[in-house]
């Protein structure tokens, strides 16, 4: 999908979110004549992989809803330990960053959280769930950061994934009408529906 017209660029069925059907993907965009510049995913390595692989220079924009969701989740609604509560407020403010002085906030807070914090959860070995969880909230930050704010230099670059996200949803919920669909007829269906359904 087009991140600034939201138009369906190419679609197809059937496809696992692994190294294999990822690459033949890209290659069949690349083949259509497609050469991204930038593009925004989720924290899916194989996808970044894949495209990396495919076009060499593009630039990865993390989404940072994907961020934002999975850090609260991990860090708990109403944690109790201190660096947790701490994190928190950092995964709150994620989507909230729209400015270079923002992000500068945001990355002093980090840092010092990191410093406070991180470094010890880094080195602790894991014991329960739930430091277990804290400790994947700190490492997926830290590997997302050299790639999340690409969209403050580059307005054409989206922040998240949420409009391919939405168009997902308004397919699935199409599709779940047409539950009786042969198989063969499943291909037929997506196909039609990516074409008359762009938005």
């Amino acid at each position: 999908m087009d991140a600034v017209t939201h138009k369906v660029l190419y679609g197809a069925y059937n496809l696992s979110e692994g190294p294999r059907d990822l690459h033949a993907f890209f290659h069949i965009l690349s083949q259509l004549g497609l050469s991204p510049k930038h593009a925004t995913i989720d924290g899916n390595p194989a996808l970044s992989q894949a495209l990396q692989r495919q076009w060499p220079t593009i630039i990865l924009q993390r989404c940072l809803v994907h961020i934002q969701r999975q850090g609260l989740s991990w860090c708990r609604r109403k944690p109790k330990r201190i660096d947790a509560k701490q994190l928190r407020k950092l995964f709150l403010d994620v989507c909230a960053i729209q400015t270079e002085d923002h992000q500068r906030q945001f990355l002093d807070g980090v840092k010092n959280w990191e410093r406070r914090y991180g470094l010890y959860i880094a080195q602790t070995p894991e014991y329960g769930y739930v430091f277990s969880d804290l400790k994947r909230a700190r490492s997926m930050l830290m590997a997302a950061l050299p790639n999340m704010f690409h969209y403050l230099d580059n307005p054409s670059v989206a922040y998240s994934t949420n409009a391919l996200e939405g168009y997902f949803s308004r397919l699935k919920e199409h599709y779940r009408r047409h539950r009786g669909l042969a198989v063969q007829h499943r291909y037929e269906y997506f196909q039609w529906y990516l074409v008359l359904c762009p938005l």
